[in-house]
């Protein structure tokens, strides 16, 4: 039988959306007259589909302000109990108070618990990883033996001495640790794992599976904490109670069709933080239904490629916003792709275009406008392209 880490995990549709739409209301009030937020006073939303009105967030604009006014660039910042730092460099901050990161809802579904001794290999230094999992583990009562990366047989030391039930790392580095352990003639005593932070493949899992141990996986980030996690049910990425998640056309702020394959757009709950519509860069899609463990939030696929498909084509870069704004200019298409290809040992660049009509020969000045360069124009029937989330698709071979 499931047990629930609280009751928003099975609240109805109707008053989930309330519930979110009464926080957005408030972040937005929270952030209004604030320069670190690029957002328009909107004044409060009537639902949460007037999320898709406001302008896109991205790490880009981030850096940009905190480079101008360190270390967070003038955001509404508050309750600061560390700061991080990602690639970028890009500063996060970091709270104390209870399961400040969400991450506890995952461990929960996940197994984790009181009596559990949680082996956590996520870093420790600078970056908020170790920290976001020690977090969740508290929240669910378990007991963190803080091991970060590293000195694989201490590691295996460690686990054996101190009696270690559950990992959290990333994927692979737990049979990093089992290898060694059977190398060393030693027996663990790991039953599951809370993974993140890469790829968790189906070998992987079921190697996990064959030596006893549950392997289940979350979607976070350093700037917003937990975004999706898998239950028992293992079917799709449970989405976090405490953001609002859209998926977009790749390069623009526009939601995609259910189901279609875009730009996973997140925004925050946490009053701490409040990013609005942040792009992640990474690709999913929504799936139909709920889980058939009960909870009756959204869920989305996974991890199904980074959106940011800029490709360098005869010798120029294209970008996804290059594409978002050709299409913006013609009223009659509905949407673009971008193909690059060879030919005689040279680029070729051509455009489809999805639109009820139109001369492909009147559509090539716009595409030298918005592309800064010449390509072939292939007219297609609404509904014919992909549904998969490129705009930009490389056919050329590096082989």
């Amino acid at each position: 039988m499931t047990t629930f880490f609280d009751d928003l995990e099975t609240r109805s549709a109707d008053q989930r959306e309330a519930d979110q739409l009464a926080a957005l209301n408030a972040q937005l009030a929270r952030v209004a007259g604030h320069a670190g937020t690029c957002l328009p006073d909107v004044g409060a939303l009537l639902d949460l589909s007037g999320l898709s009105s406001l302008p896109v967030l991205r790490k880009s604009d981030l850096a940009k302000w905190q480079s101008e006014k360190p270390p967070f660039g003038g955001m509404p910042v508050s309750n600061v109990a560390h700061i991080f730092q990602s690639p970028g460099p890009i500063y996060e901050p970091g709270g104390i108070t209870h399961d400040w990161w969400r991450m506890g809802r995952f461990l929960h579904a996940a197994g984790f618990g009181k009596g559990d001794i949680v082996q956590n290999c996520f870093g420790y230094h600078l970056t908020p990883a170790g920290m976001i999992f020690e977090s969740g583990a508290r929240a669910v009562g378990a007991t963190v033996l803080p091991a970060g990366t590293g000195q694989t047989e201490l590691q295996v030391t460690a686990a054996r001495d101190v009696g270690t039930t559950a990992y959290a790392g990333t994927p692979d580095y737990l049979k990093i640790i089992l290898d060694k352990a059977d190398q060393m003639g030693i027996k663990l005593g790991f039953t599951k794992a809370a993974v993140g932070g890469g790829a968790l493949f189906p070998s992987l899992r079921q190697e996990y599976a064959d030596r006893g141990i549950a392997c289940l996986q979350s979607y976070a980030t350093a700037d917003l904490g937990n975004i999706a996690y898998e239950s028992a049910a293992m079917e799709g990425m449970i989405l976090d109670e405490h953001v609002i998640v859209e998926i977009v056309t790749p390069g623009t702020g526009i939601p995609v069709f259910p189901g279609e394959v875009g730009e996973v757009v997140v925004t925050s709950l946490n009053p701490d933080y409040p990013l609005i519509r942040f792009a992640t860069g990474d690709m999913s899609a929504v799936m139909a239904g709920q889980s058939p463990c009960g909870r009756t939030n959204m869920r989305i696929k996974g991890w199904m490629g980074r959106a940011d498909q800029t490709t360098k084509i005869k010798g120029m870069f294209v970008r996804p916003e290059q594409v978002a704004a050709f299409v913006a200019k013609h009223a009659e298409v509905d949407r673009a792709r971008v193909i690059a290809s060879r030919e005689g040992e040279q680029d070729v660049l051509t455009v489809q275009i999805e639109s009820d009509g139109g001369d492909a020969d009147a559509y090539a000045a716009s595409v030298v406008e918005t592309l800064k360069m010449k390509g072939k124009v292939v007219v297609c029937d609404i509904g014919t392209l992909p549904r998969d989330g490129l705009v930009i698709e490389d056919q050329r071979s590096y082989d």
